[in-house]
């Protein structure tokens, strides 16, 4: 039985050096081919006399026109490779917000609060204490401190004050750990989707930190929770265009101003999910951050299903009968996040094996039947969506900043080595799918103020079914 598990072992040690090796070749392979053509030309070079390089010289001397031309054609050449080719770009680190355990709801506490509010009814209640044990949310996510009071006090400063919480507390810690001054941030993305006041969040982070008059600043409402992949992807083509720049994304979700006090069960979904939380990450095009930077974005994907009415209306925020407000999920987002069009068909889908392209999957913690759907589609093995899962029980779905929390478990944990592949995988209203390939520069090491510190040793927890 040991020397069966140490053979697959073996072959699937193989199979991952065969995939990096092929990696290498296609990514330098311009390089390896130049190599030989080098070694010519300096071969060729060593075996000219000085009368030889004499009488190259005489014959440039009488060529001269054809010299200058070819000259002015290279150096043309050059300039236009170096100013249109695209520049890569290096997450240089990011941080995720860590809420204080005295805004932790266990279980208990919650289905307690909420009876204690008085506006859910019977059948209400035991729809949340049903959603709630399932969901695969453990004992120490956290909701804002309006929520903890009785009644609860949702108000524009109360939220406010969450946003503001959980956005410098992630920024306080990213520009401690990269020792960058706000001043030298270029461009600045933010995203929340239910909470946009004015003036907008991106201004508050401006005027918190005194960042430069100069600023290109972006504030992404309303775009679900793959907005941290629109919004890299949105500092990604910034930094195409502004040389020698740093760009920060901040991902982040309100809940003080959003839970549901109705009894519309679509709608009281995202009170058993959702939970504070946020992250702030630094990008750069610099050629001189690329030692210090932990990954390189490799690609990014976008895509968009708004032309289907039934993927529109999948996530949407709305009144419910008696004018209450809240965000229903439909029945039909699963089916339409896995993109199973054929369900009703015989012929079944091809799935490529992406174990094959990728040693890292962060899919969204969206919720269990989310992680389970995706893991089941796109037949990946439990180790592939432990750090979604164990985020998911950590933390709870804190939106856009999912898969940030995702990655720093894998860093946590050890597992991010030098040339692995790390797909974001994110899910939004609208219907959206986003995703996003970071290539490790490095053996990745958690960065100060982890969210897991402290607690990574307890990780992964079995779940109850």
């Amino acid at each position: 039985m040991n020397g069966e598990k140490n053979s697959s072992n073996n072959r699937v040690l193989k199979l991952k050096y065969v995939k990096l090796g092929y990696h290498y070749l296609i990514t330098h392979l311009l390089k390896l081919c130049l190599v030989p053509l080098m070694a010519v030309i300096i071969v060729q070079a060593s075996r000219l006399s000085l009368n030889d390089i004499h009488q190259t010289w005489l014959h440039l001397e009488h060529n001269l026109v054809y010299v200058v031309v070819l000259s002015a054609f290279v150096l043309v050449g050059s300039t236009v490779y170096f100013m249109t080719r695209k520049r890569s770009v290096y997450l240089v680190d990011y941080a995720c917000y860590l809420p204080p355990s005295k805004l932790k709801v266990e279980h208990d506490r919650f289905m307690k609060h909420c009876k204690l509010m008085g506006c859910f009814d019977e059948t209400s209640l035991v729809f949340l204490d049903k959603i709630l044990g399932r969901s695969g949310l453990g004992e120490e996510t956290c909701a804002p401190e309006a929520m903890h009071c009785l009644p609860p006090k949702p108000s524009m400063e109360a939220a406010r004050q969450e946003t503001e919480q959980v956005m410098f507390g992630a920024l306080d810690t990213l520009f401690a750990n990269t020792n960058v001054k706000p001043k030298d941030v270029g461009i600045l993305v933010v995203n929340c989707s239910l909470f946009n006041p004015t003036p907008s969040l991106s201004s508050m982070i401006i005027n918190k930190y005194k960042m430069r008059g100069n600023i290109k600043s972006f504030n992404l409402g309303g775009m679900g929770c793959s907005a941290s992949v629109i919004s890299v992807d949105l500092a990604k083509d910034m930094l195409q265009v502004h040389r020698n720049n740093y760009a920060i994304v901040v991902s982040t979700e309100n809940i003080t101003q959003n839970w549901y006090f109705g009894n519309n069960k679509a709608m009281l979904l995202p009170n058993c999910l959702f939970r504070i939380g946020g992250a702030a990450v630094l990008l750069s095009n610099k050629s001189v951050d690329r030692r210090r930077s932990k990954y390189k974005l490799i690609h990014v994907v976008r895509t968009h299903c708004g032309a289907n009415n039934k993927a529109f209306n999948c996530v949407r925020q709305e009144q419910d009968d008696i004018g209450k407000t809240g965000v229903s999920l439909s029945k039909d987002l699963m089916t339409i996040a896995v993109a199973n069009k054929l369900i009703n068909a015989k012929i079944k889908p091809y799935t490529p094996d992406f174990k094959l392209a990728f040693e890292h999957f962060c899919i969204h913690a969206g919720g269990r039947a989310v992680i389970d759907e995706l893991e089941k589609n796109l037949h990946l093995l439990p180790v592939h969506v432990e750090a979604s899962r164990m985020t998911l029980h950590r933390f709870g779905n804190t939106s856009s900043s999912s898969i940030w929390y995702e990655l720093a478990y894998m860093e946590a944990k050890g597992r991010m080595q030098k040339g692995d592949r790390v797909w974001q995988i994110a899910f939004g209203s609208g219907f959206k799918c986003n995703s996003a390939v970071w290539l490790a520069l490095k053996n990745v090491k958690p960065s100060c103020n982890s969210p897991w510190e402290g607690c990574i040793h307890r990780y992964p927890v079995q779940l109850s079914l």
